[in-house]
């Protein structure tokens, strides 16, 4: 297929490796295709505000090694249902996608490339299912987008997290206290799972494993016995108590997101446990650290290879499509497929019984 014009937009929100598909779908078009590529500011809001910028292979030069977005990102600009405060502060939403599929058409773009998460793809997928050629990259910190192993930006969320657990151990293990580090996980506990197990954390809790307080004690009690008055905890925003429920800052209707803001949860455990062991208690939320800065090479990579293969499943007309990657290849998975799922962490995944194994404990 012969592409002139090629949109690009990335939604939700940011992470490191953003900047390296920007730069490998700008590459690969125009040293290929001499296509000229149009980026939309701010997300879907580009389309509906025709906000955008024309990329070139000078300008996106620099940017392999930046963290962010060239382009900047948006977790409230669904065209569908666009939210925004009336004069009287309360929240209304509106239908604009008649709007930004016009703006796509003037601009008379050959197809347009979305990354971005789970909404992102979903609104992905309704332009498509309007007739626009769109193909989706994956992009979330949390790694539960389906359809594909890894997406780019995990990685360095968890080496973040990673040293951010050396540093409590030296601490902890000084001062002879529980240390907790909170970390991204609103579904799916990835990043506590492979950062607990690399940084050595001696409890890791995470949303699909309910955790029991009194199992936390035993795990902390035990290592007093063995000589080790001291233990490090990682703990995934969205993991809960048997029986109890997230912890919520502020609620979905008061926010232009449409979704709860999450977090809270170490510094809850951290008052449940405090007055019950002969330790004193310290929390650390890691909050957008981990989102921030430079990629590691594991994430330049995949996103410079997620890039240049969306620019090749629009040439050859593989519209509909989510590029994945599915060791040691990349694929093509139907946006169809991903509506509505979340890749959790399943009970017979081997990185839970490796944890087990080595004698973390998972709260249960």
């Amino acid at each position: 297929m012969s592409m002139k014009r090629i949109g690009i937009l990335t939604g939700g929100g940011d992470c490191s490796g953003l900047n390296a598909v920007i730069r490998a779908v700008t590459r690969s078009a125009v040293i290929h295709h001499q296509a000229r590529i149009i980026g939309f500011e701010k997300g879907f809001e580009g389309m509906i505000y025709n906000l955008w910028q024309e990329l070139t292979i000078e300008n996106t030069r620099e940017l392999l090694t930046l963290g962010g977005t060239l382009l900047g990102s948006s977790n409230k600009g669904d065209p569908f249902h666009f939210r925004e405060r009336d004069a009287d502060g309360k929240v209304v939403t509106h239908d604009f996608s008649a709007r930004a599929k016009e703006n796509f058409e003037k601009l008379e773009l050959d197809g347009l490339i979305a990354v971005g998460g789970e909404g992102t793809l979903e609104i992905a997928y309704k332009f498509f299912q309007m007739g626009l050629p769109v193909v989706g990259v994956p992009k979330t910190i949390d790694n539960d987008l389906s359809g594909t192993e890894y997406s780019f930006g995990f990685q360095t969320a968890v080496q973040v997290a990673c040293d951010a657990l050396d540093r409590l151990h030296t601490t902890g293990k000084s001062h002879q206290r529980v240390m907790i580090l909170e970390v991204m996980g609103r579904s799916a506990g990835w990043i506590a799972l492979e950062a607990g197990i690399s940084g050595g954390a001696h409890i890791i809790l995470l949303p699909e494993i309910p955790f029991s307080i009194e199992a936390v004690l035993n795990k902390i009690r035990a290592r007093d016995s063995e000589g080790h008055p001291f233990t490090v905890i990682v703990i995934a925003e969205g993991a809960t108590e048997v029986g109890g429920s997230v912890m919520i800052q502020k609620k979905a209707e008061n926010r232009l997101q449409g979704t709860d803001l999450l977090g809270g949860v170490g510094h809850w455990l951290a008052n449940e446990i405090e007055d019950k062991i002969p330790h004193e208690v310290r929390c650390t939320v890691l909050g957008y650290t981990q989102r921030g800065g430079t990629p590691n090479a594991f994430d330049r990579i995949l996103g410079t290879r997620l890039g240049a293969f969306a620019v090749r499943a629009l040439a050859e007309k593989e519209f509909g499509h989510m590029v994945s990657f599915r060791p040691p290849e990349l694929k093509l998975v139907p946006l169809a497929e991903l509506a509505g799922k979340v890749r959790r962490i399943t009970s017979e995944n081997q990185l839970l019984q490796c944890a087990e194994d080595i004698g973390v404990s998972l709260g249960r």
